[in-house]
This record gives structure tokens, C-alpha cells and sequence, in this order.
């Protein structure tokens, strides 16, 4: 058999694989979406208990590269459940820790923290 046949094999099936993987994380955010939709909008009595940054990519010492920070927060509702939310930069500096107040979601989808004074 000849080794140059394989090749158009394997590039099907990495593309195959690689058109899979961008197909299923489309559709599992267009569920997210729909499932947050149908939901009502909450608005709990709750406290931060955490917040955290995870910084992704990377970057060069002698270049620019990409890199993005993505903020969140961790909320405790009166039940002592907890969710965690992806916010905003401006929002996650406005928030402390032990902060307590009004939280507004639906679903997975954060809207808001007023917090009590």
C-alpha cells in the first residue's frame, strides 16, 4: 500500500473531528441561550464569597501577543447555595469579598449586584 493514500484519509478525519467540535460547542451555547430565556429573571438576597481572574493566551517577550482576563464571582444565596457568574472587569472591581446584597441572574446569565448599604 502505498503511504502518500493514508494522507486524504487522515485529513477527512481530523476535519471531520475538528467540524464535530465546533458543531457541538455552537449547539451547547445555543442551548445555554434558549434554557436562560425560558427561565424568569431572579433577583435573591445574596453575599460574594469569592471572586477570581483566569487570564488565557499568550504572549511574547518581544512581540505582542493575544491575551484576554475573564472575571468572576462567586455568590452565596440565603439557602447557602452557591453559583458562579462571569462578569464584567468594571463590575469584578466594584465587588469585594463578604460584600452582601441583591443579586440578579437568570440561569447561567449574571444582570446584576446592588449592593446593600
Amino acid at each position: 500500500m502505498d503511504p502518500f493514500a493514508i494522507v486524504p484519509l487522515f485529513i477527512t478525519v481530523v476535519f471531520v473531528i475538528v467540524f464535530v467540535t465546533i458543531a457541538s460547542s455552537i449547539v451547547a451555547g445555543l442551548l445555554e441561550w434558549s434554557r436562560n430565556n425560558s427561565l424568569p429573571i431572579q433577583e435573591l438576597p445574596a453575599r460574594v464569597v469569592t471572586k477570581r481572574a483566569e487570564t488565557r493566551g499568550r504572549s511574547y517577550q518581544h512581540s505582542h501577543g493575544r491575551v484576554s482576563t475573564f472575571y468572576f464571582a462567586t455568590f452565596e444565596l440565603k439557602g447557602g447555595d452557591r453559583s458562579e457568574f462571569s462578569i464584567s472587569g468594571p463590575e469584578y472591581g466594584l465587588l469585594a469579598e463578604g460584600d452582601e446584597g441583591t443579586l440578579t441572574y437568570q440561569g447561567t446569565r449574571y444582570h446584576g449586584f446592588q449592593r446593600r448599604v
